[in-house]
């Protein structure tokens, strides 16, 4: 009894058949499913119609995961797939000057234009095959149009910035180049930016809800910036001001540790 084949083309080898090159057939079915799984084809096209076949046990254009389009076909062109009865998914890139129309059966087309791509399925359903194209049901359009309302609402530079520069807002839609240390508007953890802002530094642990928090009085009378050591002190020393900002660890003229004598006097 002689082989028989998927609707995909692959060999079917009958029990007790083709003792000794049994090897060869199973090794070309295997390609085949290369072919069926990740194979990309350039199919180029020259008139308004043309048929894109999947042949049993051979490598086939219709088999192919990808089919790229190219060529100038004159009008719209109609690419059949045969069989009518293979079950397939196809990615599909019209490189074309020309709209191709994806048909298998009276079901249903695809028309994909010129310079798009699809992703396609065909039902297999011998005479009344369709064709469906997958992409159209992807809401892209809503995500287009809301990111091109976006877009639009921005206020873009009209030069670049220089190397190093960040692009920023002014919170109005406005953006623009700044440097990164030099920010219009200060950036709080917590808080707003003027009013009750808060550094907060978690503490050391993964599920831990704990945290110092470093902020300035409620009332100043003018801007401060303290410049930070930039090493450790020793032990026992205390970080101290030079009465300008700068902070340093050093003594702090404090004696622990000593008794206080105190006097009465009687009059």
């Amino acid at each position: 009894m002689a082989s028989t084949y998927t609707a995909a083309g692959i060999e079917l080898i009958t029990t007790g058949e083709q003792s000794g090159t049994w090897g060869t057939t199973t090794n070309t079915n295997w390609e085949l499913v290369e072919e069926l799984a990740t194979g990309v084809v350039s199919v180029a096209l020259t008139g308004t119609t043309y048929t894109l076949t999947t042949s049993d046990g051979s490598s086939s254009e219709g088999r192919h995961a990808v089919v790229v389009f190219s060529g100038s076909p004159g009008g719209t062109c109609t690419v059949t797939v045969s069989p009518n009865d293979m079950q397939k998914v196809y990615f599909v890139k019209n490189g074309s000057d020309q709209t191709v129309t994806l048909t298998q059966g009276s079901g249903g087309n695809v028309n994909v234009a010129s310079g798009d791509s699809a992703i396609v399925y065909c039902d297999g359903a011998g005479a009344s095959a369709a064709v469906v194209d997958f992409t159209s049901t992807l809401n892209f359009q809503a995500y287009d149009a809301n990111l091109t309302s976006f877009l639009s609402a921005l206020d873009l530079p009209t030069v670049d910035g220089t190397s190093g520069q960040v692009l920023q807002t002014n919170g109005s839609g406005t953006l623009s180049f700044g440097d990164k240390t030099s920010l219009a508007t200060p950036v709080a953890v917590t808080g707003s930016a003027t009013a009750g802002a808060e550094i907060r530094l978690p503490e050391d642990t993964d599920n831990g809800s704990n945290y110092v928090a470093l902020k300035a009085a409620d009332t100043i009378a003018s801007n401060v910036t303290f410049t930070l050591p930039a090493a450790d002190g020793s032990s026992g020393e205390a970080l101290i001001t030079d009465g300008s900002g700068t902070l340093s660890f050093g003594s702090a003229g404090i004696s622990t540790g000593k008794s206080i004598a105190m006097a009465i006097v009687f009059g």
